[in-house]
Parts: structure tokens; sequence; C-alpha cells
């Protein structure tokens, strides 16, 4: 059984956690060749475009956990394991801070770099993408419309979000603001029908790494936020296996270390 970096059963949390990883802080980075080359200035993806330019939209992935050895989850992925053995362990890095204890109703939590980089995957997002993984459990044909995702009457999104699926099913409006489009005709209409609901805000790929994976194949991923921990998975699914990054066309353009996981931002060269 495939899975996102959402997926869960028992855990709810999981699913929870990597939705609930972002609204927006500016902080300080590193260039990826280590010279330092934009110390001291503050970080966001505008300072990339030219002043007086307006942003086109973009595909943006945030807080995507991954293993030193490339995993975004580990082996064996079941209802009990929904991201797979010891793939919990990826998102240590964001149970830790503020955004998590707050999303849930409690106090407290880390508001170190890990909490700053969490912060910013809700900017300027007006549309998400998910693998049908990360909306729940079921394959195949829907047997009914029973199944409306692991996060309860009102899903954290609060936009529109386009679930890619082979199985129609018809849009699910929940509480909130957020609204399920179950999309059939693949990942170029699924961006195509997320960027025209986004108003000219940002997309944000949910996952999970089959998803992921598929996006970046396509080249149609214009920024990668990754979260490597500082772990080994030895098996599981595997960002990484096949794809040639550099010849796809995506550079490494900042690094910043955190609390419990070094954050990795690829873009796509222009």
């Amino acid at each position: 059984m495939r899975a996102g970096q959402f997926f869960s059963s028992a855990g709810a949390q999981f699913s929870r956690a990597a939705a609930l990883s972002g609204l927006h802080v500016s902080l300080i980075a590193y260039s990826c060749d280590g010279a330092g080359l934009n110390r001291g200035k503050l970080w966001h993806p505008s300072i990339l475009s030219t002043h007086n330019e307006t942003p086109m939209p973009q595909l943006r992935v945030h807080s995507f956990a991954v293993s030193l050895d490339g995993y975004g989850a580990g082996p064996d992925q079941s209802l009990d394991h929904p991201l797979g053995v010891r793939g919990p362990e990826l998102m240590e890095w964001f149970f830790h801070t503020r955004v998590w204890q707050r999303k849930q109703g409690q106090d407290g939590g880390e508001t170190g770099i890990d909490n700053d980089m969490a912060e910013q995957g809700f900017a300027n997002i007006g549309a998400w993408i998910i693998g049908r993984n990360m909306f729940g459990p079921i394959r195949g044909p829907w047997p009914n419309e029973d199944w409306k995702g692991w996060w309860g009457e009102e899903p954290p999104y609060h936009t529109p979000v386009f679930v890619l699926t082979q199985h129609p099913r018809a849009p699910l409006k929940m509480a909130g603001g957020t609204e399920f489009v179950f999309v059939t005709e693949g990942i170029h209409a699924a961006l195509e029908q997320a960027k025209a609901a986004a108003g000219g805000r940002d997309v944000r790929l949910g996952g999970g790494v089959a998803t992921v994976r598929q996006y970046l194949q396509a080249g149609l991923i214009d920024e990668l936020h990754l979260a490597v921990r500082p772990v080994l998975l030895g098996a599981g699914e595997n960002l990484w296996h096949g794809l040639d990054m550099h010849a796809l066309g995506y550079e490494c353009v900042k690094h910043l270390a955190g609390e419990r996981a070094m954050h990795v931002i690829l873009r796509k060269r222009a």
C-alpha cells in the first residue's frame, strides 16, 4: 500500500501534523554553496524575483520530511503503520514546534528555526493538491461517500483541495472553506484546476512521496522545502530513486540547520 506524508489511521495526528505545518515568517538563511551569500537577509521566495515584478503563481512543496537516505515513508505501510515502520521519526522535528502545539489547542512548543520553517507552509496558498492516499485509506472505486478525510468536519486546509484519483467522486464541501475536488484526468489537469481556483496565489503540493515524484519528473514543482531528518530508514518510499534532479532543472538555493532537521530549499532553474 502506498501512502503519503499525511497518511494516517489510528495516528490521524500524522496527517494533521504535516497539513498544519505552515503559516509564514521570514528568516535568515544561507546559500547552498556555504558561502553565506544571503547571510543577514530575510529569506522569502520573492527575493529570487526582481523588484517590481509580479510573481507568477507557483507550485510549492513545504515541510516534506525525508531521511538522510532519501525516504519519505518507512517500509511496510499499513493502517497500523501509516508512515511505515519508523516513519513517524520523520515528523519528530514538527511535533516539538509551537505551530503544532497551538493547532492542538495546547500551549508551549518550541519557537526556533524548525518552528519558523514550519510556519511558512500556508503563506500565499490558494489551493492544494494531494494524492488519494493522503485523503484516506480506501482503495479502488469509492464504495460510498461516507469517508470525508482524516480531519473531521473542518479540515485544516481552508482552500480547495484537489485529490488525485482514478475513480470519480462528486466534490465534497466541508466546514471552514475546504472543498475536496476529485481529479481523474492526471497531474497536469489537477494543477491547471488548482491554479484556476487559487485566485492568483500559489498552489501547495502536499504529497505523498509518489505524488511529489510524479510532479518532479514532469518538472512542474517550482519550489521544494525538505526537512531532512538525521535518521537512516534503509527502506520504504524513496523520494530520489531514479530521479536526476540536476537534469530535471533543479538546484539547491538555501539550507538552514534547525533543531531537529536540516531545511533544504530546491528551486527550478529559470
